[in-house]
């Protein structure tokens, strides 16, 4: 329980302290907002693995050199906690924003911020919307930051860390029509930090493993139509390795 409490403590305090910075970062994106989204991106990941390390986890980062350097990417990865957000933000070298449900901007101060980190807001009971937040991240991934999603539509509470829901295709037209390569992420031991015991928080070996990209004009046109079908074989894939490693 006191992780827990130092954890939310910790988020608490930094929303509150960093509000002049905030504000401050909220101007300058008017003007400059490639300096605005490089500090608060380099905030916001300092403080996720702060986070992290607070519960005692480690993470281990694979596949790192799988990440195209230059342009935007479509990161797509399962979604078992909330740390899988702290995990792949803070251990994720570039520029990105990820897909949040719409919910999330109604949170005073967590939205600005999330706005200053190119996150984008997903409204899923209105088909107009969201088709507006995919427009959105379309042209994103075409300015160069990516955007990380979970196709699953929430999170997947199974025990099971390879049962993974099948994914929402339409949510990766970002990839296809912005022309940007996908990254498939895998995501391993999140959920034993929290969602496995809440509201006690324990620590766990994470680990996130980053893909060989996907390049969709070079795929037949079977895997093209499901393309998220085909993503989401490529994540159980690197799932169930990481399981059988765990058990040798």
């Amino acid at each position: 329980m006191i992780k827990f409490i130092l954890v939310a403590l910790g988020l608490f305090l930094y929303l509150v302290l960093f509000i002049p910075v905030m504000l401050i970062l909220l101007i300058v994106r008017k003007f400059r907002p490639d300096v605005s989204t490089s500090v608060a991106q380099g905030m916001v990941s300092a403080v996720f693995r702060l986070m992290i390390f607070i519960t005692g986890s480690k993470v281990e980062v694979r596949g790192s050199e799988n990440i195209p350097k230059d342009g935007g990417v479509l990161f797509v990865s399962n979604h078992r906690s909330y740390f899988d957000i702290l995990t792949g933000f803070g251990y994720t070298k570039k520029p990105l924003g990820f897909v949040a449900k719409y919910e999330m901007i109604h949170a005073p101060l967590l939205k600005q911020w999330m706005e200053l980190v190119n996150c984008l807001f997903l409204n899923r009971q209105d088909i107009k919307q969201g088709l507006k937040t995919i427009i959105k991240g379309i042209d994103q991934v075409k300015s160069g930051v990516s955007v990380w999603i979970c196709p699953e539509g929430g999170r997947n509470m199974n025990p099971d860390v390879t049962n993974v829901k099948e994914f929402k295709e339409g949510s990766l037209k970002i990839a296809e029509k912005g022309k940007v390569p996908v990254v498939p992420v895998a995501i391993y031991g999140t959920y034993e930090i929290w969602e496995e015991h809440m509201p006690y928080m324990r620590k766990s070996k994470v680990i996130i493993e980053y893909g060989k990209p996907i390049v969709i004009d070079e795929l037949p046109d079977a895997e093209k139509k499901k393309l998220g079908a085909y993503t989401r074989s490529k994540i159980v894939e690197m799932l169930e390795n990481m399981v059988a490693q765990n058990k040798a």
